[in-house]
């Protein structure tokens, strides 16, 4: 089987997200999708929304997509988790011949301090997501996806057109709770 792995916070979902997997299924030659959210990113000291509630936004909004699957390997570890974690995770729990990593073009910078980077490039084969104008060397695979924005933008900025329907009031009203004021359109 070949998959994609598309990690992430999730913090919230936004159409982007949605966007990413739409065009990897469509473009990229893979039998299914794992979307996995983080516990907590390892470059990261928190989270905005606790990851059972960000998980199960993901649920609501992906339950309709066929070859798209939820992995909750990283959530249930209660911890950060490094990504070759996780790629061994699926490699072990299924039958994978190729694994695609999706990861965002603003993630390029930071990628030689990723643990265990050299056994990842090893199993993985990288796939940028256009991002912010950021430019994709030419030796790695490019995924275009035109929406600009970003659930830290989303949060700072709140604009409800980003949410998807699906799940845009439950975002909405949980942000809300925590002193975010939302664009209504």
């Amino acid at each position: 089987m070949k998959i994609a792995l598309f990690g992430g916070s999730f913090d919230p979902p936004h159409i982007g997200h949605i966007k990413i997997i739409q065009t990897s299924l469509k473009e990229l030659d893979i039998d299914r999708i794992f979307v996995c959210p983080t516990y907590l990113n390892p470059f990261k000291k928190e989270y905005h929304a606790p990851p059972q509630t960000r998980l199960k936004w993901l649920k609501k909004l992906l339950k309709n997509y066929q070859n798209v699957s939820i992995c909750n390997y990283e959530i249930k570890q209660n911890r950060p988790v490094p990504t070759i974690e996780t790629v061994l995770y699926l490699y072990k729990h299924f039958q994978i011949e190729k694994i695609y990593l999706l990861i965002g073009a603003d993630n390029l910078d930071s990628l030689e301090r990723w643990k265990d980077i050299k056994r990842l490039k090893e199993l993985v084969k990288f796939v940028i997501i256009t991002r912010d104008d950021k430019k994709i060397p030419k030796h790695l695979k490019k995924l275009t996806v035109n929406v600009n924005i970003s659930s830290t933008k989303l949060r700072e900025e709140t604009d409800k057109r980003f949410l998807p329907s699906q799940i845009a009031d439950e975002v909405e009203s949980y942000y809300m709770k925590k002193g975010n004021q939302w664009k209504k359109e």
